[in-house]
């Protein structure tokens, strides 16, 4: 028997401060995520992996995202990035974005007015399209106009992308948007 959908609420708040320059949303956390109450905490999921490589200082050890929220939650803030969500609940399966329904956007207004966001990056095809249908309009509504990307999801389900593959793509978009500059991209 298969797994049966669940309404769930998102259960903590963003990560940013009044320096963040970039925001990076997924879509809603996976239940070890929930569990945490953190971001990307599953273990397969590559996502610290990534922002590890693209931004650490290799010549300062103590510059390292760590396995708690509280190392991933301080390596992200020093380095001008913001976390969260598009949905605040929705209906959902275990972790499968493909089966979310009814969802309910976060209000991204509060840190968009609050902190200097140059760029949004969307992890995955599903947050990005939720991103468009649900909280751009709202944005424009409010006289907000800022640019999203979508990125490759770092989720363990996105298989047919290895760990070099998605720092690349990652690190070509964060370039792209000259949101982040980095001395260690060039690596």
């Amino acid at each position: 028997m298969g797994l049966m959908s669940e309404h769930v609420e998102h259960g903590f708040g963003p990560v940013w401060d009044g320096e963040s320059r970039a925001l990076i949303l997924g879509s809603m956390p996976s239940p070890k995520s929930r569990a945490a109450a953190f971001y990307y905490m599953h273990p397969q999921n590559r996502f610290w992996p990534v922002m590890q490589a693209l931004f650490a200082n290799s010549a300062d050890p103590t510059d390292a995202v760590g396995d708690l929220p509280e190392s991933r939650r301080a390596f992200a803030l020093r380095h001008h990035i913001a976390l969260w969500d598009v949905i605040a609940s929705c209906d959902i399966t275990g972790a499968s974005d493909a089966s979310i329904r009814n969802a309910v956007p976060n209000d991204l207004t509060p840190i968009l007015r609050g902190a200097p966001i140059a760029h949004i990056f969307a992890t995955g095809a599903k947050s990005a399209q939720l991103y468009r249908k649900l909280i751009e309009p709202r944005l424009t509504e409010a006289g907000i106009a800022i640019g999203m990307t979508q990125l490759p999801s770092t989720s363990p389900a996105n298989a047919s992308m290895r760990l070099p593959d998605l720092i690349t793509a990652y690190r070509e978009a964060f370039q792209k948007a000259n949101v982040l500059e980095n001395a260690y991209w060039k690596n």
